[in-house]
Order: C-alpha cells, then structure tokens, then sequence
C-alpha cells in the first residue's frame, strides 16, 4: 500500500509541477487535459486547456494533481500538509529556501528545533503547504 497525495490547484497545475521539478528533481510523467477527454463538447473553451489529470514523480514517491474548474472550484490545500524529509541540513535549507521564494506565507522559518537540526513551514506560491524536516536530531535530544 502507498499514500499518493491528491493536489489541486487554481489554473496552474501544469506550471507548478515544472516548479517542483525545478527544486526537488522531478518531473511530470502524465498530463491530461479536460479538452482531451470525451464529453467535453459542452465545456466552456477556456477550461480544455485545464490539466484534468496530471501525475510528477521524484524517485518512487508520486504526486497527483488538477486544475479547479467552475463546477469544482478551487478550494486550497487544507487540512493537510506535504512533508519533505531530507537527510542533511545544507538539503533542508536548499529546498526550503526554493519552495519560499514567491510563497503565500512562510509559517515557520527553516532553523534549528527540539526535534530536528533543521524543520520549516511555508504555504508555497501555489498553496501547496509544506513542511521540510532534516532527520538529524539536534546534539543531546533523544529520539521524538
């Protein structure tokens, strides 16, 4: 069994995945546009060019995503909260500083906690909501 994260997005799912491939090293495997599907005759001409259906991989890890359209509106990701966990803190800094560049808001920023030598929250400028986590626990803490 494998938990594959099911995203949507406000028009822009197919930019946003180029981003993510961008700064984690993936890509987009799959794309399928509403105007590609059968029963779309009556769909208003600017939702064809929407991403029905879109699949981005990095190594065996998947995510999946859509463009809201005027039936489904965009709704953000809420409720939940993509996680990265990196196994260096130079890594952490790196992919957290690429996915904060332009982001809806930095909730915490990427430093040093309890738990881990580095963690950091953001909602990126896609409203995807982030959490970066280094496995490296900080020198005297025991395991969380």
């Amino acid at each position: 069994m494998k938990f594959v994260p099911y995203l949507s997005f406000d028009g822009n799912t197919e930019e946003a995945f180029a981003f993510y491939g961008k700064v984690l090293g993936g890509q987009t495997t799959a794309l399928l546009r509403f105007g590609d599907t059968p029963g779309c005759d009556g769909m208003p001409a600017a939702d064809k060019n929407k991403v029905m259906h879109a699949r981005f991989e990095v190594g065996d890890q998947v995510l999946l995503a859509t463009d809201a359209t005027p039936d489904h509106p965009y709704q953000s990701n809420r409720g939940m909260q993509l996680t990265i966990q990196v196994k260096e803190p130079a890594e952490a800094e790196r992919v957290f500083a690429a996915l904060a560049e332009g982001a809806q808001s930095v909730i915490m920023p990427i430093a040093e906690t309890f738990w881990s030598v580095r963690f950091g929250m953001l909602v990126d400028r896609y409203g995807t909501p982030w959490m970066i986590n280094c496995e490296q626990m900080p020198a005297g803490a025991e395991g969380c």
